[in-house]
C-alpha cells in the first residue's frame, strides 16, 4: 500500500507567464494544501529537443522555480527539486527501458506530432524516442499515484499504467509469494489477520469493493507490516501478486485557456506571452496590442466577444457584471476595444502585485532558491533509493 502522493514538473524554459500561472501554479498551489506533492524541473527531459542549446538550461531552470515559489508554492508543504540531481531517475529510466518494446513508444501521440511541430530540428534521437519512458520513470520512481492533468492530456499517463503493469507482470512473481504473505499475515496479529483474511474473502468471493477498501486501509494502517510485507498483502487481497511499481491516476484538474496576444496558444516561443512578474506599464501595453474581434475595423462597428481574444481573458479575470458590460458594449458599439481591454489590465496587474513581491527576496538572495531545492532533492532522493531498493531486488540486482 502506499501513500496518497502527487507528481508534476515541468521542461525549465525560464520565466513563467500567465498561461502557466492559470494553467498549472494555481492547481499546484491548492494540491499542496491536500496531498504530499513533488514539483520538480525536468531538465533531462528539456535535453530531449533542445539538445544542441543547453547552456541555458541551469540559469532558466532558477528563474522558474522562482516563479513556482512566488505564485504561492510553500517548499515546507511541497518538494521542489531538479531531476538530473536525483540520479535515480536516470536509473529506473534505464532499467524499465529493458522491458518496455519499441512499438509502444513509437505509437505515442506526441511522438510525430512534435517531429512534425520542430521540423526545424534533428529528433531522431534515442532520447527523443525513449522520452514516455523517462517520464514514467519520473512518476514511478516515488510510486506517485496522482499525475495532475487535463482532460487531453490523460492519454499521456496511460503508457505509465502500462510500463507498471508489464513490469509488476514480470517482476512481482516472486519465488515462494503464497509462504511469505502468509508470513507477513501473521505479523497482523490474530485480529486484524482476521479481519483481513474476512475481507478478502468478502472481495474474492462477492466482489464487495468496500471491503477492498476497508481491507487497503487495514494495511495502510499496520504498523506492524514493512513496506514489503504491505505489498504482498495488498497483492495477496487483490488476487493478484506483488506490486513493486503502483499504476498512477490521472488527477484531472480544470485548466483554464489563456490565449496569447496573437489569440493562439500561449507561448514565449511565438513572442505572444504576458509574463508572470510584468511591470505594470509592459502589462497594458502588450494588453493594449492584443489582437481583438477582426469584424471591429472601425469604432463604431459592433462586435462579438466570443469571436474576440480578450474575451476569454475576461473570463478569467473579470467578474459577472464587467462581462456583462463588455457584451452590451461590444455587441452594440458602445465600447471601444481599449476601453474593452482595460479591466483586463487592471486584473492582471492587481494580480502580478503580490507574486512581484514573493518573488523578490528570491531574486535578492539566490542562494534562498539554491538553499530549498538542495533540501528538496534530498527529500526527493530518499523516496527515490526506496523504490530503486525494490526494483533491483525484484530485478536480481541486489548484491548485499
Amino acid at each position: 500500500m502506499f501513500a496518497d502522493r502527487v507528481l508534476s514538473g515541468m521542461r525549465p524554459t525560464g520565466r513563467m507567464h500567465i498561461g502557466h500561472y492559470h494553467g498549472a501554479l494555481k492547481n499546484w498551489v491548492r494540491l499542496q494544501h491536500e496531498y504530499e506533492c513533488l514539483y520538480f524541473a525536468a531538465d533531462w527531459h528539456a535535453l530531449t529537443t533542445h539538445y544542441e542549446t543547453p547552456e541555458d538550461i541551469a540559469a532558466m531552470t532558477w528563474e522558474m522555480i522562482i516563479d513556482w515559489l512566488a505564485a504561492g508554492i510553500d517548499p515546507a508543504r511541497a518538494t521542489l527539486f531538479v531531476q538530473s540531481r536525483v540520479l535515480e531517475h536516470a536509473e529506473l529510466t534505464l532499467l524499465l527501458g529493458m522491458v518496455t518494446p519499441v512499438a509502444w513508444l513509437e505509437r505515442v501521440p506526441t511522438y510525430k506530432d512534435q517531429q512534425q511541430k520542430l521540423a526545424d530540428r534533428d529528433l531522431t534521437n534515442f532520447g527523443f524516442l525513449g522520452y514516455p519512458v523517462m517520464m514514467s520513470a519520473d512518476i514511478l520512481v516515488y510510486r506517485a499515484n496522482m499525475v495532475p492533468v487535463g482532460e487531453d492530456q490523460l492519454a499521456h499517463i496511460e503508457i505509465t499504467r502500462e510500463l507498471a503493469r508489464r513490469f509488476n507482470h514480470i517482476y512481482g512473481r516472486e519465488p515462494g509469494f503464497e509462504e511469505k504473505a502468509q508470513a507477513a499475515l501473521k505479523k497482523l496479529g490474530g485480529k486484524l489477520a482476521g479481519r483481513y483474511e474476512t475481507l478478502r474473502a468478502a472481495y474474492q468471493e462477492k466482489g464487495d469493493a468496500a471491503a477492498l477498501t476497508d481491507a487497503r486501509d487495514l494495511l495502510a494502517a499496520a504498523s506492524s507490516l514493512g513496506a514489503a510485507d504491505r505489498e504482498r498483502l495488498a497483492g495477496y487481497l487483490e488476487g493478484t501478486r506483488r506490486t513493486i511499481l503502483p499504476e498512477p491516476s490521472g488527477l484531472l484538474t480544470e485548466n483554464a485557456k489563456v490565449p496569447g496576444l496573437d489569440g493562439r496558444k500561449m507561448s514565449k516561443s511565438y513572442g505572444n506571452a504576458v509574463l508572470m512578474r510584468e511591470e505594470p506599464a509592459e502589462v497594458t501595453r502588450k494588453i493594449r496590442t492584443m489582437q481583438t474581434d477582426p469584424a471591429r475595423v472601425r469604432r463604431t462597428d459592433p462586435g462579438d466577444p466570443e469571436k474576440c481574444p480578450v474575451w476569454p481573458l475576461h473570463k478569467i479575470y473579470s467578474s459577472e457584471a464587467t462581462r456583462q458590460w463588455v457584451v452590451q458594449g461590444c455587441t452594440t458599439a458602445g465600447i471601444g476595444c481599449l476601453e474593452c481591454k482595460q479591466p483586463v489590465i487592471d486584473a492582471i496587474i492587481a494580480e502580478q502585485k503580490p507574486i512581484i513581491e514573493r518573488a523578490q527576496k528570491y531574486v535578492d538572495d539566490p542562494k534562498l532558491v539554491h538553499a530549498i531545492v538542495a533540501d528538496g532533492c534530498d527529500r526527493a532522493r530518499a523516496l527515490a533509493q526506496q523504490t530503486l531498493r525494490d526494483v533491483r531486488a525484484a530485478m536480481g540486482l541486489a548484491y548485499d
